[in-house]
């Protein structure tokens, strides 16, 4: 299921919002880009449009991910995710694939510290396991990420294994540019050592 990132992140906050907050679901345009743009518990922050929303929210109907309703004494159309009815997943799997799209790549301590604010997901392990097993798979594990005991769970819906790699990569990019500036500096520290006619380990006396 080849989802955009706008996308991903539409389908998760319809989730979240239907489970923590109810009574003001399904979601309009304005809350749903309110929602998406949240700076708590999204990875990254975004800044979308509501023009940007509102073609997102086109194609997530057309692919039969979305419905768009108005009720009666209502004048504003809302939107309500239609994965469990497709998907057929527990409520337990749900709310673990929301913050996955939310969030990105997590570990299962992570997501079971995040869960709580959700109705209870079970055990975790568990469930991703679920999620795995699901035909067609919802998530997959990637093993562990540096410095991290834990290996790391995504989503399927949109980002395959490749997309979940650069930050890693750009992670051990920083830190040989950061090896290279200390280089640099140690070497002029050491010239203007040498040109006031001091050692360099005076520096520490």
């Amino acid at each position: 299921m080849a989802l955009g990132d706008i996308e991903v992140r539409i389908l998760g906050c319809l989730i979240e919002k239907e489970r923590t907050t109810p009574d003001y679901y399904p979601l309009s345009t304005n809350a749903l880009v309110l929602a998406c743009n949240q700076k708590s518990n999204r990875e990254p922050v975004t800044s979308y449009s509501e023009r940007a929303v509102n073609e997102a929210l086109q194609s997530l109907r057309d692919k039969g991910l979305l419905a768009t309703v108005r009720a009666d004494h209502e004048r504003a159309f809302k939107h309500r995710h239609r994965l469990q009815e497709l998907l057929t997943i527990d409520q337990a799997g749900l709310a673990l694939l929301a913050l996955l799209l939310l969030r990105g790549p997590q570990t299962p301590g992570e997501l079971r510290s995040r869960a709580e604010r959700y109705a209870a997901p079970g055990e975790v392990a568990a469930t991703l396991q679920r999620l795995a097993e699901h035909r067609p798979p919802l998530a997959k594990n990637l093993g562990r990420g540096p410095g991290q005991s834990q290996d790391r769970w995504t989503h399927t819906l949109g980002q395959d294994e490749e997309k979940q790699k650069p930050r890693v990569r750009q992670s051990l990019s920083e830190l040989e540019a950061l090896r290279e500036e200390v280089e640099s500096l140690r070497a002029l520290v050491e010239r203007l050592y040498a040109h006031l006619g001091l050692a360099a380990n005076d520096a520490t006396r």
